[in-house]
């Protein structure tokens, strides 16, 4: 086992940079979102392949492949979204979340998760209302003539689960200490 090198003298800064070890590699377990993502991109891909070689063999095109694959990039987008607030890797300003106190920073992480509730809560409603009309009106897709419910109804699942995701990072954010 090696020890990291100690930092260098005032003097010895111009004859090389000190640069510490990098921090090890957070192992976070893969949780249902993870296997949602990886099964996702598998589908993708046989689908996408096997349309490629159909149509490179017989110049025909299969038809319900579009429709899936829609479908599929938006579990795919769902899933790792709720992958990426598990481990707060989403998409944020870091020049002002990470800058400041650590009181600061707390605040603005109840803030931006509190917001992120509440898009997602309202999200899963309307998309839950959008699954219950096409339901009701008995729309069906136009390549495979399928209810389109089968695919929008997975939508406010998914929505809902990132909101209860995000919903329990708030309560450990809250429950933290100050």
């Amino acid at each position: 086992m090696s020890h990291p090198p100690d930092p260098p003298q005032p003097d010895d800064y111009a004859a090389q940079a000190y640069v510490p070890p990098p921090d090890p590699p957070v192992r976070v377990p893969l949780r249902i979102e993870d296997w949602i993502t990886v099964a996702t991109i598998g589908a993708l891909a046989v689908i996408t392949m096997a349309n490629v070689i159909v149509r490179y063999l017989t110049d025909e095109s299969f038809a319900w492949t579009e429709e899936i694959s829609i479908f599929l990039l938006i579990v795919l987008t769902m899933s790792a979204g709720a992958s990426a607030f598990v481990r707060n890797q989403h998409i944020r300003i870091e020049l002002l979340a990470d800058s400041g106190s650590p009181n600061r920073q707390r605040r603005l992480a109840i803030l931006a998760q509190g917001i992120t509730l509440a898009f997602f809560t309202v999200l899963t409603v309307l998309l839950a209302r959008m699954a219950l009309d096409e339901y009701n009106w008995g729309d069906t897709s136009p390549a495979i003539g399928v209810p389109t419910w089968w695919y929008s109804m997975w939508l406010p699942v998914l929505s809902a689960a990132i909101a209860l995701r995000v919903a329990g990072m708030l309560r450990r954010r809250l429950r933290g200490p100050a």
